[in-house]
Formats: structure tokens, C-alpha cells, sequence
């Protein structure tokens, strides 16, 4: 719990006052029985009415003082327990924020999901379980055994031989069952990976008939889940009947040595019930303990899965950059013999020597086969990775010696994959500039040619997005989130394939509203299309992690053996469809 005090000292009183009034339950239930058994000693057997009533009201009253301990004390472990939740919660979701690409992919979403969900419930059950028990257990257990010894010594003498045997039992079965539920909780990374991949592609999915597939794939996930579940849970059922045979046989044997004494009447029938009840308080004090011992090891399983995300070296800050004030000014943008490989183990890089410079406010398109290494060059422009060798730089700065936060600011990346949000499509846009005025959205969704769509929907800029999208075309998102990166006013936007989806004519005039609005930011185009970069100032060639080709159209289309390539492939696809319309319109 050290790791986590920071939360708890936010909500003292609660870690206080929890554990406080379980002792006071604790008390009058060691208080009870005694008095009981006095009830039963002296005023049944004398059959002293006044004695019986009177102690009667003392039981009731302590009892009404147990409900409202018990209330209290329940009340505060279940605020405390739930605000150190929140409070790691918030921490784990803080860091996970600060996590590059590479460190989610080695930790993957699913896995993140479970500990910040799953793991930290754990720790949040153990917690409750520990303000509600730590003190009143072992207070109980103490004074149970306290009170056996002053009602009759020598009985007390039969529960000191049981208790050391349950107490072994119960070690054995914690051990065994703590390395378990750390397997367990990594065959719930794997199912919570399984389902979010598949929720994700359901499109895919239908589209090529897998459902079965999926079905099938899925219930061996959730069968190796149930094994290693039944694995680790099948240990914890020797836990109660273990429990309920030390109880039962210590009742056994109090009963059979206590026989003889009642039958001459060396003992009573009061401190004999009296007995029986401390000592199911002894074995349930016992099995408590236990509980407790249990979910610790639960949570401590937990609590290491949640610091290696503590703990997690970030490979990209900013910590030792030297210009920390200094913001993206003018968009001029420099490759200096950059290599880079995801897999730094990998010999082969994505990117192998990479030379280039973008001067401010030039319109570049990037064009090369799949894997080329496009989208890559580009998400160094912004650190979303560093390079292994060499240097990117911004306006003449290394991109390593700017604040993450001023970099980012003024570079609007549009990624291949486009995510939209749940809300209105406004909302949306102003993920771009939270204060944005409806004149801006207008202007930047007219750029974007969006804003013709947008006003035929019923309730135009308020309508409503459904979740990542579903309710809108694939033309219509890329249209959304390039209208949402320009609300940033960026020095630099990057457009990484971000208008395949909509027709030739719309993209062109995408194109030329950049050229004509846009006139001092830097504009970057990935494109599978000629025709989506043939007008660009500089036209970049890729194949193999390499540049192959720099220049305009015109120059590209006599020296560049790759852009002929994909020049005439596409040429030749193009008049291929005009022949096939021309028909269809003669027919």
C-alpha cells in the first residue's frame, strides 16, 4: 500500500475512521457471548427474572451499537477503498497518455485495458477488505481466545491445537493459488485483445463471411481463459470445506471433553455455549485473516502488472530538450541521413538514409508501392517515433529539442485510419481548437469540402456522430478529420492518404482550396494516386525504405524509373475504365 499513499493521505479520515469503528463492532461482539453466558449461569438457572431483563437490554443496546459501528465502519471502507481506485486509475490513465506508439504496442490495448480496469479493481477489493478487517479480525481473534482461556483454561487448550494446523492449510492453499491468478490475469489480456480487434473490424468481418472463424477463434481464447480461471479457483474451494472441518471438529472435541464436567457439574451450561461461540469467532477470525491474505496475493499480482506501466520507460520525452519555448514558426522541414527500424533488434530499417528538405509553405506530395516507408518519414515530423540515426528538423531545430507540446501544436497530422468521435459533428471539429467560433468551423469545413454534406443532414453542424463514425460514409470522415486538423491552424498538415476515399473531382478541389488558403502552411500529401500530387511543388518518390525520386511531375515522369512505373499502371487502369463507361453508355 506504500506505493499508493499519495491517494489515501487525500482521504484520511476514511482509512481512519474505517478500521476505528470495526474495533468497536469487534469489542461488543467479544463482549456478547460473556454476558450471555452470565444470563444463562445466573439468571436462568436462579430463574432471576429482573437479572435476565436487565442484562438483556445491555445485549440489545450493544447490539444497536454493533449496527451502527458495523454501518460506519463499512460506509468508510467502501469511500476510501473507492477514492484510491480513482486515484490510481487516474494515474495509470495519465501515464498511458504519455506512452509513444512503441510502448502500447509492447504493452497492446488490451493488456492496458485489463490493468486499468481489472488489476486495479483487485487492488480496490483488497483495500475495502483490509480497512474492513485488518484490526477487527485480529482483535477478535485475540480476544476470543483471550476470554476462552478466562471462562475455562483447559478447553482453550483444545483450539490451540487446531488453530496451528488450519493456520498451515490455509498457507499452503494461498501459495499455491498466487502464481495462478497472475496467469489468469494475462489470459484476460489476451481475451480483452481478441474482442477489441474483432468489435473494431466487425465490417471486415461480415464482409468476408468470418463470423464463424471469429466464433471459433474466440471460444479457444475463452476456453484457455476458463482453464486457467478453473486453475487458479479450484485451489481456493479447499478454503471453506477446510475451514468448516476445523470448526466442526474443534466443536466436536470442546463438546466431548466438556461432557464429563457438565454431567458432575464442574462446568455450566452458560460458559459451555459461551465457549462454542468464541470459538467459531476464533476459526472465523481465522478464515478472515485468510481472505485478506488471499486478496492481497490477488492484488499484489495486480499491483505489479500496474507498476510496469508505472515503471515503463518512455522512450519519447522531452525531459532533455533545449529549446523548450520555442514553437513551430515558418514549416521548414529537414531529413539528414535518417535511419529507422520499428524493431530496433531488426538489421533491415524502414527508412535507410533519408535526405530531404521541405522548404515553408510548399505543397509535397509522397507517393510510392505499399511499404515504401511513406507514413513512416511523415510520423517522425511530429515524434510520434525517433529516429535510430541521423536528425529531422523543424524551422532548423532538431524535433528531439522541442517541448512535445509545441511541436505537436502546430502540426496537424491526418492519419490513414480516420476516428471520430461519439457527439455532435461541431464537437468533433473542435477537437481541433476547443474554442473555435462556428465561423471558423464553417470556413475550415468548406476547405475541407465538408460543409455542403454537413448542411444536408436535418440538424446540419449539431447532427449527431455515431460511435467512430458508423453513420457517415468513408469520403465523409476524411472530409470531417481534415477539417478538424485545419481548425488548428497548423505551420505544417499532413495528409497521409486521407482523401482515397472520395472521388477525383472533390479531392482536386481539396487540393486547389489548399493552394489557395493555405498559402504559408507547409502541406505534406501521402497518396496511392498520381492525380492526387501530380500539381504539388515537389513530388517525393519511396520504394524500399528509400528516396528514390524528387522533382515535379514533368521531371519525374523522364528519370524516375519507380514513378513511371506507377504512372503508366495507373494510366493504363484509367483508360481501361473510360473504354469500359464508353461502353456502357453506347450499350
Amino acid at each position: 500500500m506504500k506505493n499508493y499513499l499519495i491517494h489515501a493521505k487525500k482521504y484520511w479520515y476514511c482509512f481512519l475512521l474505517g478500521p476505528f469503528f470495526m474495533i468497536l463492532e469487534a469489542l461488543g461482539e467479544i463482549i456478547l457471548p460473556y454476558i450471555n453466558a452470565n444470563i444463562i449461569n445466573e439468571g436462568v438457572v436462579r430463574e432471576d427474572i429482573g437479572y435476565i431483563i436487565k442484562n438483556g437490554i445491555y445485549m440489545a443496546l450493544i447490539a444497536i451499537f454493533m449496527l451502527v459501528t458495523g454501518i460506519l465502519g463499512a460506509n468508510f471502507a467502501i469511500r476510501g477503498s473507492s477514492r484510491l481506485a480513482a486515484g490510481i486509475r487516474k494515474d495509470v490513465f495519465g501515464r498511458i497518455q504519455k506512452f509513444s506508439f512503441a510502448n502500447i504496442d509492447e504493452f497492446t490495448t488490451g493488456s492496458l485495458i485489463t490493468r486499468i480496469t481489472n488489476d486495479i479493481t483487485h487492488i480496490q477489493q483488497f483495500s475495502q477488505t483490509l480497512l474492513r478487517g485488518m484490526f477487527r479480525s485480529p482483535i477478535m481473534l485475540i480476544g476470543a481466545l483471550v476470554m476462552s482461556f478466562v471462562l475455562e483454561p483447559k478447553l482453550a487448550l483444545v483450539v490451540f491445537m487446531i488453530v496451528p494446523f488450519l493456520a498451515l492449510a490455509i498457507t499452503i492453499i494461498i501459495k499455491t493459488a498466487s502464481p495462478r491468478y497472475t496467469t489468469m490475469q494475462v489470459a484476460i489480456d489476451g481475451l480483452n485483445n481478441s474482442v477489441g480487434e474483432t468489435i473494431t473490424n466487425e465490417k471486415v468481418i461480415k464482409s468476408f463471411v468470418r463470423e464463424e472463424y471469429e466464433i471459433g477463434k474466440f471460444a479457444v481464447i475463452n476456453d484457455a481463459l476458463v482453464e486457467k480461471s478453473v486453475s487458479a479457483l479450484k485451489v481456493m474451494l479447499f478454503m471453506h470445506p477446510v475451514s468448516t472441518f476445523a470448526i466442526n471438529l474443534t466443536t466436536l472435541l470442546v463438546i466431548w471433553f466438556s461432557g464429563k464436567p457438565i454431567m458432575v457439574g464442574d462446568m455450566e451450561i452458560g460458559t459451555l455455549t459461551a465457549f462454542i461461540t468464541y470459538l467459531s469467532q476464533i476459526l472465523m477470525s481465522l478464515n478472515f485473516l485468510a481472505n485478506i491474505v488471499l486478496q492481497g496475493a490477488r492484488a499484489a499480482a495486480s499491483h505489479r502488472r500496474i507498476q510496469e506501466v508505472m515503471n515503463a520507460e518512455i522512450d519519447l520525452t522531452d525531459e532533455n530538450a533545449s529549446h523548450k519555448d520555442k514553437v513551430v514558426g515558418y514549416g521548414e522541414i529537414d531529413f539528414k541521413h535518417v535511419n529507422f527500424r520499428y524493431y530496433k533488434k531488426n538489421t533491415d530499417h524502414v527508412l535507410d538514409d533519408i535526405n530531404l528538405h521541405i522548404k515553408a509553405g510548399e505543397l509535397v506530395g509522397i507517393i510510392g508501392s505499399t511499404g515504401s516507408g511513406k507514413s513512416t518519414l511523415v510520423s517522425l515530423i511530429s515524434r510520434l517515433y525517433d529516429v535510430d540515426d541521423g536528425e529531422v528538423l523543424v524551422d532548423g531545430v532538431n524535433v528531439k529539442d522541442y517541448a512535445l507540446e509545441n511541436l505537436r501544436e502546430h502540426i496537424a497530422v491526418v492519419l490513414q485510419k480516420n476516428t471520430l468521435f461519439s457527439g455532435t459533428i461541431a464537437e468533433n471539429l473542435r477537437w481541433g481548437k476547443e474554442d473555435a467560433t462556428d465561423e471558423e468551423i464553417i470556413r475550415v469545413a468548406q476547405i475541407a469540402q465538408a460543409d455542403s454534406f454537413i448542411r444536408s443532414f436535418p440538424d446540419g453542424y449539431e447532427s449527431d456522430i455515431g460511435r467512430g463514425g458508423a453513420n457517415l460514409s468513408g469520403g465523409q470522415r476524411q472530409r470531417l478529420c481534415i477539417a478538424r486538423a485545419l481548425l488548428k491552424n497548423p505551420r505544417i498538415i499532413i495528409l497521409d492518404d486521407s482523401t482515397s476515399a472520395v472521388d477525383t473531382a472533390t479531392e482536386a478541389s481539396i487540393r486547389k482550396a489548399f493552394r489557395e488558403q493555405l498559402d504559408g502552411t507547409t502541406k505534406i500529401i501521402i497518396a496511392q494516386r498520381i492525380t492526387s500530387v501530380i500539381d504539388a511543388d515537389k513530388i517525393v518518390v519511396m520504394d524500399g525504405g528509400k528516396i528514390v525520386g524528387v522533382g515535379k511531375h514533368e521531371e519525374l515522369i523522364g528519370t524516375c524509373e519507380t514513378y513511371q512505373e506507377i504512372y503508366y499502371s495507373q494510366k493504363e487502369r484509367e483508360e481501361v475504365q473510360v473504354w469500359i463507361r464508353r461502353n456502357e453508355n453506347v450499350s
